[in-house]
């Protein structure tokens, strides 16, 4: 292993300029959620360039490229949609210029998470000069819809489409260490009703809006009271309100509806059931009262013109640090960059609340750039790091290969 190690590492140095500008082309294609039909068809292009053996876009829009032809299926996955720029004033240089400046490549995506997704093309080019065979195949990924939905592209390929991997890698940002789990997420919408009547005698009704205030500080003392998982790998689980929505008849009158949305962290042991049983409990402890806790979902039309729904709920997902998968991750960087990566986790959601949270399929993050760039003004990622990733991924397989 470690004269292909080399082989690897020259491979990705070589290509070290050509995956920037790869990265920095995706970027100057803008691709929000269930409208990426031009930057897939980019990526599918850049694929088929570099000489995959098989290249296809699923149902829902994702681009599916294969190196290999094992019977075990190692996935590396990117989405490939962002989220918009927000306020153009605050960027410095244009959100989808893909300037390349300095060993910087600026613009929104390039940590997430295009550089993922730039990094992945460099490693499949690679595996096919060194012509990678033995008993896995590597599928790499370019999915859609996750920044409005995480997961339900892969909740897609893998019950409605049968594509199942034995292994996957997210290539989400991890500022090149090796990560192996992250919390849950779900959304919580409640619904209160009050009483109207006319603004000049408010006590013949009973507001919403009072109402919806003492929920909202229920939700906070919720939030402090809940508790780490037990080894504290994951951290405790979270809820915030993040929208307040009241009405009435008129602007002089008290309001008779409410709406609360929240966002709810979950660790380990915490599921759906629980963090709704949780919040019903914490607004009849208020006294609160007439309201319903419940989980909405999701139901758009992706850029194929497919509707897929799911519940917005997404598992909590961990794999345990001596996971074979975790071990190969260590041993690859340990004998690519000659000493051992940082073994963490994310802060923020991924498609791994599909692969391992929903089907158990057993998952490891590693990508370049930033998590703190994610969704921020003036996003970078550093040309360095898309070098590191595209040998890892490169060298994973092999790591695998010989691993059994």
């Amino acid at each position: 292993m470690a004269n292909k190690s080399r082989e690897i590492l020259g491979l990705a140095e070589k290509y070290r300029d050509w995956t920037a500008e790869n990265l920095a082309a995706m970027i100057r294609v803008p691709g929000f959620s269930c409208t990426e039909k031009e930057r897939v068809l980019l990526l599918k292009k850049m694929c088929e360039d570099s000489g995959f053996d098989e290249v296809r876009i699923d149902g829902l829009g994702s681009l599916l490229a294969r190196v290999g032809n094992g019977p075990r299926k190692l996935v590396i996955d990117a989405h490939i949609d962002t989220v918009g720029v927000g306020d153009p004033a605050q960027w410095k240089n244009p959100p989808h210029s893909g300037l390349i400046k300095d060993g910087i490549v600026h613009g929104r995506g390039s940590s997430d998470q295009l550089g993922g997704a730039a990094a992945m093309i460099t490693a499949g080019r690679i595996l096919k000069e060194l012509s990678c065979a033995g008993d896995w195949t590597v599928w790499f990924t370019f999915t859609v819809i996750e920044e409005d939905c995480d997961g339900l592209c892969w909740k897609y390929l893998i019950e409605e489409e049968k594509f199942v991997p034995d292994l996957a890698v997210s290539t989400e940002p991890t500022s090149c260490r090796l990560y192996r789990g992250h919390r849950g997420r779900m959304e919580i919408e409640i619904r209160i009703k009050g009483v109207s009547c006319h603004g000049s005698a408010p006590e013949r009704g009973e507001s919403a809006a009072y109402k919806a205030a003492r929920a909202a500080l229920a939700i906070e003392k919720l939030n402090a009271e809940l508790q780490p998982d037990d080894d504290r790998f994951l951290g405790k689980g979270t809820i915030t309100v993040s929208q307040i929505r009241v009405q009435g008849p008129s602007q002089c009158a008290v309001p008779d509806q409410a709406m609360l949305y929240c966002d709810r962290r979950l660790t380990w042991g915490e599921d759906d059931k629980l963090a709704i049983s949780q919040v019903e409990k914490a607004l009849r402890d208020a006294g609160v009262d007439k309201f319903e806790v419940f989980m909405p979902e999701y139901s758009q039309s992706a850029y194929t013109g497919k509707v897929y729904r799911q519940e917005l709920y997404f598992p909590t997902w961990k794999i345990a640090a001596d996971h074979a998968l975790v071990k190969a991750g260590v041993r690859a960087y340990g004998e690519l960059f000659g000493k051992d990566p940082v073994v963490d986790k994310w802060t923020f959601s991924t498609n791994c609340v599909a692969i391992c949270g929903r089907h158990g399929i057993p998952c490891i993050g590693f990508g370049p750039g930033d998590e703190s760039q994610a969704h921020a003004p003036n996003e970078i990622t550093r040309v360095g790091d898309l070098q590191v990733c595209a040998a890892f991924y490169a060298a994973l397989p092999w790591t695998l290969e010989s691993s059994r």
